[in-house]
């Protein structure tokens, strides 16, 4: 077994804790992403009810999904900074994790508009723990030879789960009722929700038992943590982590235009949920295949390429969402998405990753994570505003976005990694 788990890690050249860890945020994955699918089914399905303060019923469901993704960025660099205070990441993911266990399960007895508001906001906290401690316990676990290679391989563990969820949730929705060995019967609502709690305690349980944190964790109490906005060296006029966030931030509102959407989205294609599901997960797929080896692309070539490589095929195919008018095509633009994102991800983090000092991971790195969960919030509420003057208004708003974020690496990025051949690191605690 442990020659198998040897041939493993030589494969994916990893820390086995950064795959025991990305194995685990696969597990929460797959829960949480069955919610994006869920929350916008059940919403619409009458099962809750109440005051919607004259919301319309896409607005509503954008502010429940925009209101994880706030409070999730929102409290980011409170608790980044505070696991580089106190040195230690593990106990942070495990209380977000448990979080998310609790918060899956009180689903069930939602009635009501505000208590879903209430409960996914609750799940926005959970999470804003598992992130930055998550992201710096990886970079701890990687050189500047191999950081890439190592973000890639805990991105695409992890998003292997976020892509299953929505394939499978709104089969799970539809398939229900379902009758119980005891007895009793549970929706497919219920259901759905059953799964995603169980899949946080798979998660929890497997970063109890495999994680430590490392020896390289250090208190990092008396430094200045905070992230500039100016560039201090005077070379450009933007801090380059700061920079990263920006496009970060841009680039997550431009593929979460998708989510909120999905009634209108299915109208205009003349497909159902199951459909949607596959084009929400399309975007994933490419994430999945594509982290890893550009991870280590980039480990040997440089970051900066392919984040603004990332970032140009951005454009077009943000853009072409609000005109498709055919499932397969849509399939395939958000296919093509995907790969823009890859191009950006692991080496924007790679990149921060580099420029962070010893002890800075949590808050260096939250930068990043906070942009991207304020961009997923972001998203959302925009697109659930701006369909109502044309099914193409979301995706023109967020190629805009895309394009200044492109102009900003452009201008603000340089690279500062020297390119050398990744080597395999087989570590052990």
């Amino acid at each position: 077994m442990r020659s198998l788990l040897r041939r493993i890690l030589a494969q994916f050249a990893v820390d086995r804790r950064v795959l025991a860890l990305a194995f685990a945020r696969m597990a929460d994955g797959i829960g949480n992403s069955f919610l994006i699918i869920v929350i916008p089914l059940y919403v619409a399905s009458g099962t809750v009810s109440g005051r919607s303060f004259g919301l319309e019923e896409a607005m509503i469901i954008g502010v429940i999904l925009s209101l994880f993704g706030f409070l999730n960025s929102s409290f980011q660099p409170f608790t980044g900074r505070l696991s580089d205070r106190v040195g230690k990441r593990k106990p942070f993911v495990l209380i977000g994790l448990a979080g998310l266990a609790i918060t899956n399960v009180a689903y069930v007895f939602a009635e009501t508009y505000l208590s879903l508001v209430v409960i996914r906001g609750l799940q926005g906290v959970s999470v804003a723990f598992i992130v930055p401690a998550s992201i710096a316990l990886v970079n701890e676990l990687a050189t500047t030879q191999n950081r890439g290679g190592n973000m890639g391989v805990y991105n695409t563990f992890r998003l292997v789960g976020f892509g299953a969820g929505p394939v499978v949730a709104g089969a799970v929705v539809n398939l229900g009722p379902y009758t119980l060995p005891a007895g009793p019967t549970l929706s497919g609502f219920d259901a759905a929700f059953a799964i995603a709690a169980i899949t946080a305690v798979a998660s929890y349980l497997l970063v109890t038992v495999l994680i430590t944190d490392p020896d390289a964790t250090q208190a990092n109490a008396g430094a200045d943590l905070s992230i500039p906005i100016r560039d201090q060296s005077g070379s450009h006029l933007l801090d380059p982590i700061f920079t990263l966030g920006v496009a970060s931030l841009f680039m997550a509102t431009s593929i979460a235009l998708f989510a909120t959407i999905q009634p209108q989205v299915n109208a205009r294609l003349e497909q159902g949920s199951t459909w949607f599901g596959l084009q929400f997960a399309a975007f994933i797929l490419a994430q999945v295949l594509l982290q890893t080896p550009i991870g280590r692309a980039c480990d040997r070539y440089g970051r900066r390429p392919f984040i603004l490589g990332g970032m140009l095929l951005l454009l077009p195919t943000t853009l072409v969402q609000g005109f498709v008018t055919t499932s397969e095509l849509m399939f395939v633009a958000r296919l093509l998405q995907g790969i823009a994102g890859a191009m950006v991800f692991a080496p924007g983090l790679a990149l921060a990753g580099d420029l962070a000092g010893k002890g800075e991971s949590g808050s260096k790195l939250s930068v990043l994570t906070m942009a991207f969960g304020f961009g997923i919030a972001i998203g959302p509420l925009s697109s659930g505003a701006l369909v109502g003057y044309g099914f193409a208004m979301p995706f023109v708003f967020g190629t805009a976005l895309a394009a200044i974020g492109t102009l900003l690496v452009y201008t603000q990025i340089e690279e500062t990694l020297e390119t050398t051949q990744p080597l395999p690191v087989l570590g052990d605690d």
